[in-house]
């Protein structure tokens, strides 16, 4: 090929490249495209749902370190499936909607009673909807949860939705549920699904006596003595059989869900002050290791052992006890260790016999057992772990905080 016809070969290229992408760059312009940060789902009447949606926009404040909130939008359709609502508010929006952003998906406590795993499916088979997209089941309507919203230290919602799972690796009061894993769950046969369990501060729960600290461990959302510019709060975990919700945990529970599970690095609890019945200590504790879990299943009832090791710091203590003396930390271990062993064990059985559901995923142990799958699928795991039992073994090494205990 001559130079000429080499160079008139580039050209065409260079055109051709050009015609195909153009029209493309026009129908996906951000111009053209409603970005939804959040998707909530209520259930409507006639077998309806009531979706809503959230969307960002441009803040009409263009000066550099603006701490005015940039607004967002809301909008909400009636409609006989999830995928029909977008199309709806494909044309009233003028725009396509684009979920490449969506943050949270929330559905209803009522919605989610009945069933979900049509608008999971749906969600999932859109391939723009994002996996690590968190999953939220609120005791109000979805609808008013949204509206409720309203980060103090943020002002942009989408940053909000973005980091508000982060505090779980350190408080444990709330998992990190995705739509991805909620969907991995449903299709599984070793583990049930769970989601955040989100509501709104309406009820504030009274002190009773000595035991007030404790309370502050066995509340949930809706239940919190938090008050604040954020309507809406999220602790506690939202657990499924199959795609149907049957219960809640509160926030220790959650704490034991995700230590089980190996997935906080840290959490404060309370535990009985050994010298003094009517006090508690606050201690933070660490996991020193993934927990063993091992699982005998030559019974229908199988009998899972699980043990868990920590290590903790007194995080509070009073000017006369000797929180330095070996014996006393010794002490105090031991009543950590009896504490955590009733703690988990009561959690295991309500999950075994009060919800029926393997939502810290056992199953993937009790796999090992067997030599097949099929042999695993026999065994019938998800409605045999309703009768199974529990072994617990908790081993805590507690230290003061004082600097002087440090070498």
């Amino acid at each position: 090929m001559n130079k000429l016809g080499r160079n008139l070969f580039i050209f065409l290229l260079i055109i051709v490249f050009i015609m195909a992408f153009s029209s493309s760059y026009l129908s996906l312009s951000m111009d053209n495209l409603a970005y939804v940060l959040v998707i909530g789902i209520d259930k409507g009447t006639d077998n309806n749902l009531e979706v809503s949606f959230q969307f960002s926009t441009t803040s009409k404040s263009t000066e550099s370190g603006s701490t005015e909130k940039t607004p967002s939008v809301m909008d909400t359709v009636t409609a006989p499936s999830l995928s029909t609502a977008i199309n709806l508010m494909d044309s009233y929006m003028g725009k396509e909607l684009n979920m490449s952003h969506c943050k949270v998906i929330i559905f209803s406590e009522e919605l989610a009673e009945e069933g979900i795993s049509e608008e999971i499916y749906t969600l999932i088979n859109d391939t723009q909807v994002r996996p690590s997209a968190n999953i939220v089941v609120s005791k109000c309507d979805a609808k008013f949860y949204m509206e409720q919203t309203s980060p103090e230290l943020e002002n942009l919602i989408s940053k909000y939705y973005e980091i508000f799972t982060n505090s779980s690796k350190y408080t444990g009061f709330k998992p990190d549920a995705t739509i991805g894993d909620f969907f991995n769950a449903i299709i599984c046969k070793t583990c049930e699904p769970v989601a955040i369990l989100g509501g709104i501060s309406t009820e504030k729960p009274e002190n009773q006596g000595n035991n007030h600290i404790q309370e502050n461990y066995n509340v949930k959302s809706n239940q919190t003595p938090i008050e604040g510019e954020n309507g809406s709060e999220n602790i506690g975990i939202a657990a499924f059989k199959d795609d149907k919700l049957v219960g809640e945990l509160c926030a220790l529970e959650t704490t034991t869900y995700l230590a089980i599970r190996n997935e906080v690095d840290r959490f404060l609890i309370s535990i009985p002050d050994p010298d003094d019945a009517n006090s508690y200590l606050d201690i933070y504790l660490t996991p020193e290791a993934s927990p063993h879990i091992s699982i005998d299943t030559s019974t229908s009832s199988p009998y899972i052992k699980l043990k868990a090791k920590f290590s903790g710091r007194i995080y509070s203590m009073s000017n006369n006890s000797q929180y330095l003396e070996p014996q006393t930390l010794d002490t105090i271990s031991q009543t950590c260790n009896k504490y955590l062993e009733s703690v988990f064990s009561d959690y295991l059985y309500k999950t075994s016999k009060e919800f029926k559901s393997d939502i810290n995923g056992f199953g993937k142990y009790a796999l090992g057992n067997f030599f097949t799958t099929q042999d695993f699928d026999h065994y019938n795991w998800c409605d045999n772990y309703q009768s199974a039992f529990f072994g617990v073994e908790i081993d805590t090494s507690v230290k003061s905080s004082m600097l002087i205990t440090e070498t």
